[in-house]
This record gives structure tokens, sequence and C-alpha cells, in this order.
């Protein structure tokens, strides 16, 4: 269902467990992204109605997210600041196509593949997380990225045909993948 190349292997759990506050900290700032990603798409496609009521939607859902890590964070007594991001989601729109509409195509299916992503490990730390609180707060993450992931590959539907739509998806999630597998070993959300 969420059009991953490759799953995410064991040693990232562990350094999410050994690094909690970080990878929340890492969270809120994905949660951001995500919400200024969706707003940059409405800026930068005034033009294509159907993605401005979506994305709106999108924007507003991954703030709310942005503000539940807000709040896990205070509880904890970390506080929010600079982080250095991952170079995940760089190196992943590095393979976005510059001709339209091929550059809105390759970008819906990257935001979907991040939300994949995301989704398959909120999932992961759910199930490891040894803090009750802290595993609901995942668990109740994971279904709103499996809707996002399913959301931007509808966006990516009206764009292009399905075997197109479904060709490029599969050479991104290959892309995504070694993406993954050369990221530095931090304590990151997509590392």
């Amino acid at each position: 269902m969420l059009s991953l190349a490759a799953p995410t292997g064991p040693g990232w759990v562990e350094r999410a467990l050994g690094r909690l506050d970080e990878i929340l900290l890492d969270h809120a700032h994905c949660e951001k992204k995500a919400a200024s990603t969706a707003l940059a798409l409405l800026f930068r496609y005034p033009e294509h109605d159907f993605l401005q009521a979506p994305l709106s939607r999108l924007a507003r859902e991954e703030l709310r997210h942005f503000e539940e890590v807000l709040r896990e964070l205070a509880r904890r007594g970390v506080a929010f600041r600079r982080l250095r991001p991952s170079p995940y989601a760089g190196r992943l729109f590095e393979a976005v196509r510059t001709a339209e509409p091929a550059r809105l195509l390759d970008t819906l299916v990257c935001c979907a593949l991040i939300e994949a992503r995301s989704c398959e490990r909120f999932r992961l730390l759910a199930e490891a997380v040894p803090e009750p609180g802290l595993a609901a707060l995942y668990r109740g993450l994971l279904a709103a990225e499996a809707r996002h992931h399913g959301a931007y590959l509808a966006l990516a539907r009206r764009v292009a045909p399905e075997a197109e739509l479904r060709a490029r998806q599969a050479e991104l999630a290959a892309h995504e993948a070694a993406v993954l597998a050369e990221a530095p070993p931090w304590a990151r959300l997509h590392t």
C-alpha cells in the first residue's frame, strides 16, 4: 500500500529509541516542513484548482500535528530549537524533473513517498517505544500519514495517466530507497 521500494532497517529503530527526544524534535520540524511544502505547491500552481482545497486541508492538518509534537516536547521538558536537518528530502527532490507537468507529478510522488516513509516509521515507533503516551501519539499519527500518502497519489493521478504514474512512482521509490541507504546514521525521522 505504501509504495516503498525497501523497508526501514532494524538499525534505525535502535538509533531512534536511544535518542527519542531528538527524534521528536526532528519530527516537529518535519511536520512544519510538510505544511510548508503543501502551501508552496498552492502558491506554485494556482491554476490547478484540483490542488487548492486538498493541499489547504493537508497543510492545516500538518500544522496540527506540529502542535501535537510541540506539546509532547514541552511535556518532556525539551525546548524546540534548530536542528541540523537530514539530507533525505533534499536528496529525494533532486530526482524531480524540471519541465512541467513532469515537475508537478514528480513533486507529488516525492511527497507521497515521504508520507509513506513517515507512516512506516511511526508504526515502528508505536510498536517499539516503551512509553505508552508516546506510543499512542505515534499510533494516532500513523493513519494521518497513510491518508496523506494517498492524497498526494490521488492528486498525482490528476496530472498523469495511471501507467505513467506507476512507472514514475517505481523509479522514485527506488531513488528514495537509495537515498536512505546512503543517509548518515543520525537520530532523525528520515535517515
